[in-house]
């Protein structure tokens, strides 16, 4: 099998790079994934597996039936979608969408599965089961496209069993993998701050209630009121990214916007964490006379990896690669709306990695990141052998 997988993924390598470079030039915001719907579906159609976008108004599932199919269903899960960001890089296949590029790597996702999808519909008469291929949307803005997808029955009819997701990740390199069985990734929420004031001339502070001081005491305060009362062994993260205030040298303004974000690793102590924030906004409102809306936009769960799962899945993926390829991940701040999945079922979401020793060692989320494309050989590898490990192979 692994010979297989390793003939086919060669075979259909250059195919794969030519998807990735067409996502790559003609990216597209959350929800707005319609041209590059079209194309992923026109795409596995052509290699004669079936589609469906029933669960969404973007974004497109397909399915592999192998023999037996309605014995098991497994499934594998890409994000579309792209971010705001100019691209810089100088290549071939620069974003021709101004102010809109794949800067977090979905391209290669999508690409990943797509030639995941080509070598399994190669090798449906070796498996027993259906393979559900996930291509989903709008990963990167609220509700998250995974919550959707869920709720409109994408882990249903057939019941979806197990779930494998991957993500680009520059610090590895190309022909690398990383996995971290049990909790991975934090949870994640906006904050939205809104405080209400009474603006006016600075040198005349006894008729005003300054909203920019109320605002300096509250962030200070929040970030304390959160160490008070955190259990020492639960991570979390709080950081205010944007603010508003419409002022000048000497104009108080009646108003201040505040954005930011909270992140932990712990779901219950979430929710007390959002009931202190509250709490410690009122305290301010008080204390300055001032109004605060404080709107607290829950965002993606925590990352549970199945615990089981992974370790095989990590174990297994050394004989593929050989046991120096395979790494251990440390726990990680950022969030994935991946999350959702592994709420709902057995689920297994590893680093891909990217980079190369002389570039393409930029972080995601910046107008100059791209990947070494050699590391599609080692994803569609991975996630084949993945695949018919979890199903009967014979």
């Amino acid at each position: 099998m692994i010979n297989l997988i390793k003939q086919y993924s060669t075979e259909f390598f250059d195919e794969v790079v030519k998807f990735r470079r067409h996502l790559h030039q003609y990216p597209e915001l959350s929800y707005q994934e319609v041209k590059t719907t079209d194309f992923i579906e026109k795409k596995l159609q052509e290699a004669d597996i079936s589609t469906s976008r029933e669960f969404g108004n973007t974004g497109v599932v397909g399915f592999i039936h192998g023999r037996n199919s309605a014995k098991k269903c497994i499934a594998i899960r890409a994000d579309i979608d792209a971010l705001p960001i100019s691209e810089e890089n100088k290549v071939s296949y620069k974003s021709a969408n101004e102010g809109i590029m794949h800067a977090c790597g979905h391209d290669v996702h999508s690409a990943n599965l797509y030639g995941t999808a080509l070598i399994l519909n190669q090798l449906k008469n070796r498996f027993e089961g259906t393979i559900k291929l996930i291509f989903q949307p709008a990963e990167e803005q609220l509700p998250g496209g995974a919550s959707v997808y869920i709720k409109n029955g994408v882990l249903e009819y057939p019941k979806v069993e197990t779930i494998f997701g991957l993500h680009v990740f520059p610090d590895l390199l190309a022909g690398q993998v990383g996995f971290r069985p049990g909790l991975y990734m934090a949870s994640s929420d906006e904050l939205h701050i809104t405080i209400h004031g009474k603006g006016g001339h600075a040198a005349l502070a006894k008729n005003l209630k300054d909203p920019i001081e109320a605002m300096n005491h509250l962030l200070i305060q929040l970030r304390s009121a959160l160490h008070k009362h955190q259990e020492p062994t639960i991570p979390y993260v709080i950081g205010f990214g944007n603010v508003e205030a419409k002022g000048a040298t000497n104009v108080i303004p009646n108003v201040v916007k505040i954005l930011g974000t909270f992140r932990t690793m712990d779901e219950q102590w979430r929710i007390s964490a959002h009931q202190q924030m509250q709490k410690t906004a009122e305290e301010i409102e008080q204390k300055f006379g001032v109004k605060i809306d404080l709107e607290i936009k829950k965002g993606y769960p925590c990352l549970n990896n199945h615990e089981q799962l992974t370790l095989n899945a990590k174990e297994s993926v050394k004989t593929l690669l050989g046991e120096e390829q395979v790494f251990e991940l440390p726990l990680r701040m950022s969030s994935e709306d991946f999350a959702y999945y592994t709420h709902h079922t057995k689920a297994c979401f590893f680093r891909l990695g990217t980079s190369n020793t002389k570039q393409h060692k930029h972080a995601v989320h910046t107008p100059v990141f791209n990947v070494d494309e050699q590391a599609l050989l080692t994803g569609m590898r991975v996630m084949s052998w993945l695949a018919v490990g979890e199903l009967t192979t014979h």
